[in-house]
C-alpha cells in the first residue's frame, strides 16, 4: 500500500491540489489549486506553490521557495509577450532555499536550482543541469542538458546555452547594445553558447556573440566578437591565444 501524504497541520493545501503517494509538506507551506505533486515530493517550510504548477516524482522543494510566480512588469517591457503556461518540474528536481521559479518555465529531470536563484517565465533548463546560487536564467532563455551554471551567473533573456556548457562564477551575458533605447518592437540579440564551450569566471558576453563548440573563454574576458569552435581567447577585448587540443575535449573527460 502506498504511503499517505504527510501534511503538517500548519500548512495550507487547497482541496483541489493533487498529491501523490508519500508527499511531505512542512509547516507554513502554501499549496494552491490545480497544483500536482508527484509521488515522494517533499515541500519545505514556508514555501509557496502557486496554481497550476506540476511537480514530478521525487522532487525536493526546500524552505522558502516560490514556484509559479507571475512576473510583475513595467509598461513596455520586452517580457510582456511571454506566454504564461503552467510551470513544469521534471522528476527528481531539487529547488533550494529561497529560489523563485516563474510560471511558464520548464525544468528537466534531475536539475538542481541553487539557493536564491531565479528562473524566469518562458525559460527552459535541460536535464541534469545545475543553476548555481544567486544565478538568474532570464525570460525565454534556453539552457541545455548537463549545463553547469556556477554562482552569481546572469543568463540573459533569449540566450541559448547548449548541452554540456560550463559557465563560471559571475559570468554575465547582455542582449541590448542600446541599453534600453532601441525602437519599440525591435528585438533583442542575446549570446549563443554552443555545445561543451567553457566560459571562465567574471567573463562578459556582449549582445549577439556566438561562442563556438568546445571554445574556451578565459576568466575575466570581455567577448566582443564571435569565437570559433575550439578557440581559446583571453583578455579585454578577448583575443585568440591558441586552440583547444584533442586531449582537452569533453569526450576525454566523461
Amino acid at each position: 500500500m502506498d504511503p499517505a501524504p504527510a501534511i503538517s497541520a500548519a500548512a495550507h493545501v487547497d482541496p483541489a491540489a493533487v498529491l501523490g503517494a508519500g508527499v511531505a509538506v512542512a509547516p507554513g507551506a502554501v499549496i494552491y489549486e490545480r497544483v500536482e505533486l508527484g509521488d515522494g515530493v517533499v515541500v519545505g517550510a514556508n514555501s509557496v506553490i502557486h496554481a497550476g504548477v506540476k511537480i514530478g516524482a521525487g522532487c525536493v522543494i526546500e524552505d522558502c521557495v516560490v514556484l509559479g510566480k507571475r512576473p510583475r512588469l513595467k509598461p513596455g517591457s520586452s517580457a510582456a509577450g511571454v506566454q504564461l503556461a503552467d510551470l513544469v518540474l521534471g522528476d527528481g528536481v531539487t529547488v533550494c532555499c529561497g529560489a523563485v521559479v516563474y510560471a511558464g518555465a520548464v525544468v528537466g529531470h534531475g536539475v538542481i536550482i541553487g539557493d536564491q536563484s531565479q528562473v524566469r517565465e518562458g525559460s527552459t533548463v535541460g536535464e541534469r543541469s545545475v543553476v548555481g546560487r544567486a544565478s538568474c536564467v532570464d525570460f525565454n532563455a534556453t539552457v541545455g542538458n548537463r549545463v553547469s551554471i556556477q554562482t552569481g551567473v546572469y543568463v540573459t533573456s533569449y540566450a541559448v546555452v547548449e548541452d554540456d556548457v560550463f559557465l563560471g562564477p559571475g559570468v554575465y551575458m547582455t542582449n541590448d547594445d542600446t541599453m534600453g533605447r532601441h525602437p519599440r518592437g525591435e528585438g533583442l540579440h542575446a549570446p549563443v553558447v554552443r555545445r561543451a564551450a567553457r566560459v571562465g569566471g567574471a567573463s562578459v558576453l556582449v549582445p549577439g556573440v556566438e561562442i563556438g563548440e568546445e571554445a574556451f573563454i578565459a576568466a575575466g574576458a570581455v567577448v566582443t566578437r564571435d569565437v570559433a569552435p575550439r578557440e581559446v581567447v583571453v583578455g579585454i577585448p578577448a583575443r585568440l591565444m591558441r586552440r583547444v587540443e584533442d586531449p582537452e575535449l569533453l569526450e576525454r573527460w566523461r
